[in-house]
């Protein structure tokens, strides 16, 4: 199916999600048809993760109007194990500091308004020539530059984005957030509530950047997605899932669900989701010198695990640019996703690719470029 007719066959929706336009169910190009599916080897497989259409007192959820009240119950659920955010900017500042023209594009070096306390970070914003409104992705890692094309190749989401038409932003670690060293809580919450983890806080830092491009006049605020590699594709992941004004999200290789056995899916580190004002655990893999800390300890103990959060995102469409972390296994998580999509009356809503290594591949980045193209584009 032609890309031409992928874009006509948008369609609103209004389940839970952010009102934004995705495809209708069957209308995925056929470049990216293959990807909306398991392998044969984990079709109908959900591995041993616990039903998410499951209520936490073990009733089933069997209708639309059931899900809403699951969605609102997970929701609640992280919430209070990674922490309530502060409310979000209405209208984040956004300091314009240097404009330059790279090929058709405007590049304007910013400063946006992230947290209370006039709490900022550092980004590129890309404009594409034209009057908009234009579709738009965040771009979260590290830096900001490499988002943007000034930093290593086939990390540049931002650059390659912007000049497929899209609005981007592409901004670094805040400074409350820096893994190289001790995490300092995003805000100082009130008492008796949990603090926020730092990859919660990451995700309110995205909601207000989101906010910040939906403020543009050349922007739709409903065609803003987000997308991030590794350590930005955890970042975009629990963005995407816990603020659902996403349209849609890509993950790269962020490693989508709990997993001891790799190092690289560290979500156990204190800069992740094992931070504890009380204990500092030594960096590295869980072990009995260095066991889990923070509500990571709690989710594992208890047998939660991100599948969960994922489906949060229905009906919104999601990717993940699978690599070494998220192999075709990642599928038996994926598939609960799939099942909330099927009762909510949606198809063509999950999507992985895969590729042997952890570095994206200019295969995989051209993947991730159509799926925003057919979920975001006018």
């Amino acid at each position: 199916m032609s890309l031409l007719l992928c874009l006509f066959g948008l369609l609103s929706i209004a389940l839970g999600g952010s009102g934004a336009h995705p495809l209708a169910n069957g209308d995925v190009p056929e470049t990216l048809r293959p990807f909306f599916a398991p392998p044969a080897a984990f079709a109908g497989d959900f591995g041993a993760y616990r039903s998410v259409l499951e209520f936490n007192d073990g009733s089933r959820v069997r209708t639309v109007e059931d899900w809403r009240r699951r969605r609102e119950e997970i929701l609640a659920t992280w919430r209070e194990l990674t922490g309530s955010w502060p409310p979000l900017i209405e209208n984040p500042k956004v300091q314009y500091l240097d404009q330059t023209q790279r090929d058709d594009l405007t590049q304007h070096k910013v400063i946006v308004e992230i947290a209370p306390g006039d709490q900022t970070v550092a980004g590129y914003l890309l404009v594409p020539k034209g009057q908009g409104p234009f579709p738009a992705v965040l771009v979260v890692y590290y830096d900001a530059e490499t988002g943007a094309g000034l930093g290593k190749e086939l990390r540049d989401f931002g650059y390659q984005l912007a000049r497929r038409g899209f609005v981007t932003l592409s901004i670094g670690t805040p400074a409350f957030a820096s893994l190289n060293a001790p995490y300092k809580p995003l805000w100082d919450v009130p008492a008796g509530r949990p603090p926020l983890q730092p990859l919660s806080a990451l995700a309110y830092v995205a909601a207000n950047c989101h906010t910040a491009l939906a403020d543009r006049p050349d922007v739709d605020p409903d065609r803003i997605g987000i997308v991030g590699h590794s350590y930005g594709g955890k970042w975009a992941m629990f963005a995407s899932c816990l603020y659902d004004r996403f349209a849609c999200a890509a993950w790269s290789d962020p490693g989508i669900v709990f997993d001891e056995t790799r190092p690289n899916v560290n979500y156990w580190e204190p800069w992740y989701l094992g931070w504890d004002a009380k204990v500092q655990r030594q960096r590295g893999v869980v072990s009995e010198a260095s066991p889990r800390t923070g509500p990571y300890r709690q989710m594992v103990e208890t047998g939660r695990d991100l599948h969960e959060l994922h489906a949060l995102m229905a009906p919104r469409p999601f990717l993940v640019s699978g690599g070494a972390e998220d192999p075709p296994k990642r599928w038996q998580a994926l598939n609960h996703a799939v099942e909330v999509n099927r009762l909510l009356g949606h198809s063509d809503r999950v999507a992985m690719t895969n590729r042997p290594a952890h570095d994206p591949t200019a295969e995989s980045n051209a993947h991730i470029y159509i799926f925003f193209e057919c979920f975001l584009a006018p």
